[in-house]
C-alpha cells in the first residue's frame, strides 16, 4: 500500500491554487487546470473542506484527489482539453 500524503491548507492567488500537505511539500496548481475552479466566485473557492484523501467544493461540485495532483492530472472530467 502506498502513501499518499493529506491535504493541510489551500490558498489561492489569481493564477494558481496553493496546496500545503502534512509532509511539508507546497502543491501549486494552474487553475486552469480545474474549470469549476477558474470560474468560481473568490468566495466560492474558499467554501472546501479538506479530506484525508483531497479537497472537496460541495457548491461548485468539485472533488480533487491529492493523488491526482502528485501525478500531473487535471480535471478528469472532459474528454478533450479546452483551448488556453
Amino acid at each position: 500500500m502506498s502513501f499518499s500524503p493529506s491535504p493541510t491548507a489551500v490558498r489561492f492567488d489569481d493564477d494558481q491554487m496553493w496546496v500545503e500537505l502534512d509532509d511539508g511539500r507546497t502543491l501549486g496548481i494552474p487553475l486552469v487546470w480545474f474549470p469549476r475552479l477558474l470560474h468560481a466566485s473568490p468566495e466560492q473557492r474558499l467554501r472546501f473542506f479538506l479530506s484525508p484523501s483531497g479537497l472537496h467544493w460541495d457548491e461548485i461540485d468539485e472533488d480533487i484527489s491529492v493523488a491526482g495532483l502528485l501525478q500531473g492530472r487535471g480535471d478528469m472530467t472532459r474528454s478533450s482539453r479546452a483551448a488556453a
